[in-house]
């Protein structure tokens, strides 16, 4: 199972950056799925989660401003980011909780996708 994260960039503050996770491999279902920042010598901290159902919780930091989203049907989930700030930098990544086979469930990352906004 392989979870790809894209949509990283540079932007100014204020602007705006959607994210992007798609999940492949031998996946027989995705459960809960998140995204996480992580800023150097500072743990990843959670900014969004989303259940299958739809259902969302958000960093206080976000809230407002990111909404996370998936489409099951494609193994995809998103975080749209708005009026972004300098402290939004980071490195993103992507978590899922892979139901692998009905007996067995795990979680994966992907890799690290930049975000930079400058001031």
């Amino acid at each position: 199972v392989q979870l790809q994260a894209s949509g990283g960039g540079l932007v100014q503050a204020g602007g705006s950056l959607r994210l992007s996770c798609a999940a492949s491999g031998s996946i027989f279902r995705l459960d809960d799925m998140g995204w996480y920042r992580q800023v150097p010598g500072k743990q990843r901290e959670l900014v969004a989660r989303v259940s299958r159902s739809g259902s969302t919780n958000y960093a206080d930091s976000v809230k407002g401003r990111f909404t996370i989203s998936r489409d099951n049907a494609k193994n995809t989930m998103y975080l749209q980011m708005t009026s972004l700030k300098p402290q939004d930098t980071g490195a993103y990544y992507c978590n899922a909780d892979v139901i692998l086979d009905p007996w067995t469930q795990r979680a994966f990352w992907g890799q690290g996708t930049q975000v930079t906004v400058s001031s």
